[in-house]
């Protein structure tokens, strides 16, 4: 378990990450009211959130998105085993610290959160997604970087501001969105069944059927929702998995290749080095 806090001007950074062979419960707590927003990144943990006697679970947190208010009584607890490792940004400020926020930023907390500034209770969920390819690089960024002392600062200052831009324009943009909740769910399923089975993944017309839709209504709204096309989307999902699976020595390059359905090593290391700018072999 690491667990990294820096200080940005009124915001306090939680850079978390785990692993495990066997179920570990990470607990955490805020010792103030905080509002705050979680990142989660590659792996794949289960979530609940304490207080009283009430449980808030999140099962599925891969690339999940989530605001939240959280006062003095409530904990998050992170279950983690080899199967689901911990990658968690979360980017919290103290109630107290909004109206000092620079830039405008507690109006925006204000505005789009409101629900989380004026709380009904000692937890507060707030909007939350699944992040966009573009958002998820970002994350990715955050937990492979290395840098160190004053570019490290630079770095997470950044990144962060990146982040945070993300994700209140997303949120914008969902409360004008044509889409309907039963929607929403259903692109969801559709992005679920293709991280399933990064390999073999269902073709356009078969996930269409699976989750009740033809075609062109999937592409359109799939665009929409996640910023890209589906296959587009599957490529990307395919190649972070292989730089894992690289980066942490658990595969070769021929076998991470093969693993997330690539037969030719030619196209995998083009592809590759297309979104990191460099060639698996680099990283190796």
């Amino acid at each position: 378990m690491t667990r990294d806090i820096i200080d940005i001007n009124d915001f306090t950074i939680l850079v978390e990450t785990a692993t495990s062979e066997h179920i570990t419960e990470d607990i955490c707590a805020f010792d103030e009211p905080v509002i705050g927003i979680a990142f989660y990144g590659a792996g794949n943990v289960q979530l609940d959130v304490l207080y009283n006697e009430n449980k808030q679970a999140y099962q599925h947190t891969k690339g999940l998105a989530l605001s939240f208010y959280a006062d003095e009584r409530v904990q998050f607890k992170h279950t983690v085993d080899k199967n689901q490792p911990l990658e968690c940004l979360v980017v919290v400020t103290a109630v107290s610290s909004l109206q000092h926020l620079p830039n405008q930023e507690g109006e925006i907390f204000t505005e789009v959160l409101h629900q989380l500034v004026h709380p009904q209770d000692h937890y507060v969920e707030g909007p939350e997604f699944f992040m966009n390819p573009k958002m998820m690089s970002v994350v990715e960024d955050i937990f492979n970087n290395s840098f160190s002392g004053k570019n490290r600062m630079l770095f997470f200052r950044s990144q962060v501001t990146a982040l945070l831009s993300h994700f209140f324009g997303h949120v914008a943009t969902e409360y004008q969105s044509p889409l309907t909740e039963q929607e929403r769910l259903k692109l969801i399923e559709a992005q679920q069944i293709l991280l399933s089975d990064l390999e073999h993944p269902p073709s356009l017309s078969e996930l269409a059927h699976q989750i009740g839709w033809n075609t062109f209504k999937l592409k359109k709204n799939f665009k929409a929702w996640f910023g890209l096309p589906v296959f587009k989307y599957l490529q990307n999902e395919r190649l972070t998995k292989a730089h894992a699976l690289i980066s942490q020595q658990k595969m070769t390059i021929q076998e991470a290749a093969w693993e997330v359905g690539y037969d030719s090593l030619s196209s995998f290391s083009n592809a590759f080095a297309k979104k990191f700018g460099f060639r698996p072999s680099q990283l190796k």
